[in-house]
């Protein structure tokens, strides 16, 4: 198969799809590979390390999609990449459909196969190429956090850690998946007090469990929520629902009753986010304010580390990428049923449940797309 790997230019994204090892590794099962020149730069691999790892370089992002037969990517295209996916090409990428209507429609128009990574989903609901990216932005979602608390940035003026005789600041983190996780085992080392809540009893008690003594959890509700928001100093909003729009557990009223100089970090942003008064940002100008409270909302924050995020994107990706070019798509999903849920907009129809009621779209059984082509 042959194998594309543009540069990302969605703003201030510096990862890339593949690093030159998995590269190799795709060589190494005979397939060509199309790497657009300066695509590793961002995330420190220059263009002689793809060149030894077996890639032809091409100078334009034009040329790698028009040879292509599968894109390896990061982010969602963004509008100057439309016209240039083909028909029955395979985009392998994170997508968020349900939080892109223009990039929905983009793509039922060009007819292309869209696999995200975002839904690919274990039998145990684990979402293994989130994983990594939800480790990253949740371990930073803290490290942001607490440099907006600061008074030059519009924040309240709180050290997070507080010092001996000064309380540490109050984060909550809202949901207890893998950011939320991360965020709350990072905020919690830096010595502040942490309030995580979920919907899910059993995975609070197993966080109770194993989070250090600075960690406390709480049922998720409006009224919980409402009321710890009023002396809380960051926020992280970290619920996911695979594929679809994150529900509004903080909306627009509450904001009135937190301290000025609250500081909210909106890691679902990419999904419509779960906060109301959120819309994505770059990391060229990542916060506003609205009610004197300080709103991050930046829809790629691992971009902003991206030699760690390339790496860890690799090492979930690339045993996909291997099964997917060694047998065809429809093939590989056919054989693997969490590669099957990736599968989200096909040959112009939508397959996926989530983006289908986000944008009241028809639904197409995806079994449809997966019958073999007949002679």
């Amino acid at each position: 198969m042959i194998i594309g790997v543009p540069k990302e230019i969605k703003n201030n994204e510096n990862r890339v799809g593949l690093t030159p090892a998995g590269v190799a590794e795709l060589r190494k099962h005979g397939h060509t590979l199309l790497v657009q020149a300066g695509a590793g730069s961002g995330s420190g691999f220059d263009d002689a390390e793809y060149e030894q790892a077996g890639a032809q370089m091409l100078p334009t992002i034009a040329e790698v999609y028009g040879q292509a037969e599968m894109i390896v990517k990061v982010k969602e295209p963004i509008a100057e990449e439309y016209p240039l996916i083909k028909e029955n090409q395979l985009l392998f990428t994170y997508f968020h459909f349900a939080s892109g209507e223009a990039l929905t429609h983009a793509m039922i128009e060009r007819k292309a196969v869209c696999l995200a990574y975002e839904t690919v989903e274990l039998p145990s609901r684990a979402l293994p190429l989130l994983i990594p990216m939800s480790e990253v932005a949740g371990r930073m979602a803290p490290q942001e956090g607490a440099k907006y608390l600061e008074k030059p940035l519009k924040g309240r003026g709180i050290l997070l850690g507080g010092v001996p005789g000064v309380k540490p600041a109050h984060v909550l983190v809202l949901g207890a998946g893998i950011v939320g996780t991360q965020a709350a085992k990072i905020a919690a080392g830096l010595g502040a007090q942490v309030t995580i809540m979920d919907i899910n009893l059993n995975r609070l008690r197993e966080l109770d469990d194993f989070m250090p003594k600075n960690v406390v959890t709480v049922y998720s509700n409006e009224y919980n929520i409402r009321e710890a928001i009023k002396t809380t100093d960051l926020v992280v909003g970290a619920v996911l629902i695979p594929g679809a729009k994150a529900p509004h557990l903080i909306t627009r009223d509450m904001l009135k009753t937190m301290r000025p100089g609250t500081v909210l970090v909106d890691v679902a942003v990419d999904q419509g986010g779960c906060i109301e008064t959120c819309h994505p940002t770059t990391h060229e100008d990542p916060t506003f304010i609205i009610d004197d409270v300080v709103h991050y909302c930046v829809a790629n924050m691992p971009g902003a580390v991206p030699y760690t995020s390339t790496l860890a994107l690799t090492n979930a990706t690339l045993p996909y990428a291997v099964k997917l070019a060694n047998l065809g798509w429809q093939a590989a999903c056919r054989q693997d049923a969490a590669l099957r849920l990736g599968l989200n907009v096909v040959h112009g129809e939508v397959v996926y449940k989530g983006v289908a009621d986000a944008w009241g779209l028809p639904l197409v059984d995806v079994a449809h797309v997966l019958e073999p082509v007949t002679a």
